[in-house]
């Protein structure tokens, strides 16, 4: 569980980010300072717009800052490196988005495996699968999953490596409430079983109520921070 003393994992300086279209600029992210510590699991609430997936994006190496800079454990990452960017992602960072982006010609055992074949120190695809709930349903297709056990072999998959991070962006935004729930009890687990630093993108105010602290988010700004001093688990929250 963290706490005020752990180690920060990951960290942002001074990020702007300015998207130029033809003679108009749109200020994404203006001057936004964050620190994720180890083993947190931190929600990032706000309206779309607000920057919420250009932060996690600059985070995971998915985009560049327009400037600042971003450390992970204590080092500064090489923003402009592709190469530099590729390790990082594939050796610390997984991400899980709002489509799952499953392969369906593949069970979910085979699209697990996807990620498993690249990493330095991988789980085997049964054991991710086992954590999130699916032990039954690994040699289903997509097409035999429904969409909460879908996002699931997504989640699977991003935690198959056993990245440092995991970047949730709206992962509960196509699901009703209870597939919702499923899975956050999912990512819920992986960030206390295996210690994961995760962030969690919603548009939904109850779910912040899972996490140990909350960045509030608008007009490219982190306007307020708070810190939950209980956390409520997926299954007491009211949507």
């Amino acid at each position: 569980m963290e706490n005020e003393t752990s180690a920060i994992a990951l960290e942002a300086r001074d990020l702007v980010k300015i998207y130029r279209m033809g003679a108009v600029e749109v200020h994404a992210l203006r001057g936004v300072d964050v620190e994720f510590r180890e083993s947190e699991l931190v929600v990032l609430l706000g309206p779309s717009g607000s920057g919420k997936s250009t932060l996690l994006n600059i985070l995971g190496g998915l985009d560049n800052p327009t400037s600042g800079t971003v450390m992970f454990r204590d080092r500064v990452l090489s923003l402009g490196s592709e190469r530099a960017m590729n390790l990082y992602r594939r050796n610390h960072v997984g991400f899980v988005f709002q489509f799952y982006n499953l392969i369906p010609s593949l069970t979910a055992r085979e699209n697990v495996a996807l990620v498993t074949e690249i990493a330095r120190d991988p789980m085997q695809p049964g054991e991710a699968l086992a954590m999130v709930g699916l032990a039954d349903r690994m040699d289903h297709f997509p097409a035999q999953l429904s969409g909460g056990e879908q996002q699931r072999v997504a989640i699977a998959r991003a935690i198959a490596k056993r990245p440092d991070l995991l970047l949730c962006d709206e992962p509960t935004g196509a699901l009703d409430s209870k597939t919702g729930i499923l899975v956050l009890d999912a990512i819920l687990r992986i960030n206390r079983e295996l210690g994961t630093t995760t962030a969690l993108i919603t548009h939904n105010a109850v779910i912040a109520e899972i996490a140990n602290r909350v960045l509030y988010f608008a007009d490219g700004r982190i306007v307020e921070t708070r810190r939950n001093t209980i956390q409520r688990a997926p299954a007491e929250l009211s949507w």
